[in-house]
């Protein structure tokens, strides 16, 4: 496919494609997945290999957040029946991620519910970093609590935070649909506090809330223009009691040309599968190496994934290696930019967010090419609700079982 051929050497160079060649992406049929795939496979060998960056997640205080976003099993007026719990100890804390970063896990993620940290939470998350880095050499820690108060970005960076999470989720112009009681600006501003305070942004999307090609476009183009480090890409899990419960719109296909789109769009940055994986990949969960460079070990926030032990023969029998902590995660040109480094080249002129479309010449064959085949129907049929594989977490973090990585 020429498209394909464009994407490959736009994704080499570092250049943007524009906005129809990314849509035509999520417009491909199943027939032409596989080389959809190998494709997006040979950007990502380009600046990542063969490596697996394994993330450890620990939900420091779960649920009763006061935020109404309706993916979130943790909601104000949620009905799901997930671990509730208020801030774990420092010590609690450090045992629960020596558990991921003994399974390979080099980067642990503390997560709190709430809209966002007070000057005292941000208090009890530095003496919890502090915990961990005195026992843990070389490990990353990435924070993510909520919206940022001024200052508070660069306390967190003072502490010894590496990164600070925070995602957009979907695009703009829905985004009141999915939550009201914050906005989309809202989102924007915390991570661009992580920036300007020497924090490596990370920031994301959830696919599978009902939106459309046009949407899933604008928040990876809306994330491109942000420049984070890290993009994680969720799979909405639908979990009983959310509002969501009943969207079950994705299948394997689709997802992997999510993460397909997602590699072309941001080609040098550590793309990660993240929540949702094990219920919507399934089986197709190897192939999606090809692609992304990074997932979570074991299990979600507030719901169970695939056994530690069965991601870690996953990646070997897929014939990738999981990345040690003395292996640098981001090519050598976003490396030594430090947390300033983005998806993409800095080189570049006029490349456009949601509002502004993409670098490269208009009009082009290629550019025809793409928008016709982004006015193709999308075929995937909206997928069979698994409800089998959904579990609310009950190990680990705020249990005395042993946690799963």
């Amino acid at each position: 496919m020429d498209l394909l051929n464009t994407l490959v050497d736009k994704g080499l160079r570092r250049e943007l494609p524009t906005r129809e060649e990314a849509l035509a992406v999520l417009a491909t049929s199943d027939d032409e997945l596989l080389d959809v795939v190998t494709a997006a496979g040979k950007v990502r060998r380009q600046w990542f290999g063969r490596r697996v960056k394994l993330n450890y997640l620990v939900n420091l205080k779960s649920g009763l957040c006061p935020e109404d976003c309706s993916y979130c099993s943790q909601r104000l007026g949620s009905k799901a029946g997930i671990l509730k719990y208020t801030w774990l100890k420092p010590d609690q804390a450090s045992e629960a991620a020596a558990a991921g970063l003994a399974g390979g896990a080099k980067r642990v993620c503390l997560v709190a519910s709430g809209r966002g940290p007070t000057d005292r939470d941000v208090d009890r998350v530095s003496d919890t970093i502090k915990a961990i880095k005195d026992q843990n050499e070389g490990v990353e820690v990435c924070a993510c609590l909520g919206l940022l108060s001024d200052g508070q970005a660069e306390r967190l960076r003072e502490a010894g935070a590496d990164a600070y999470n925070h995602n957009l989720n979907t695009s703009e112009s829905t985004y009141g649909d999915i939550t009201t009681t914050h906005t989309y600006a809202d989102r924007v501003d915390t991570v661009q506090k992580a920036h300007a305070a020497g924090l490596s942004a990370c920031s994301g999307l959830i696919a599978g809330m009902g939106e459309s090609d046009e949407d899933l476009v604008d928040v990876v183009y809306s994330l491109r223009a942000l420049d984070p480090d890290s993009v994680p890409v969720n799979f909405l899990i639908p979990v009983e009691g959310t509002p969501l419960a009943k969207e079950w719109n994705l299948t394997p296909q689709r997802c992997l040309r999510i993460l397909a789109m997602v590699r072309f769009v941001c080609p040098d940055v550590e793309v990660r599968i993240a929540g949702g994986r094990e219920v919507h990949l399934r089986t197709m969960q190897p192939l999606a190496l090809h692609l992304a460079n990074s997932i979570f070990l074991g299990d979600y926030l507030t719901t169970e994934g695939q056994a530690g032990k069965a991601d870690l023969e996953m990646i070997a029998d897929a014939g990738f290696e999981v990345e040690g902590t003395g292996q640098v995660t981001l090519p050598e040109h976003r490396a030594t930019a430090g947390a300033g480094g983005g998806c993409g080249s800095h080189a570049e002129a006029g490349c456009g967010s949601h509002e502004g479309g993409g670098c490269g010449p208009c009009g082009s064959a290629a550019d025809e090419q793409a928008l016709a085949a982004a006015r193709v129907p999308e075929t995937a049929r909206a997928s069979e609700a698994r409800t089998d594989l959904v579990a609310v977490r009950r190990r680990g973090a705020g249990t005395d079982l042993a946690p799963n990585a």
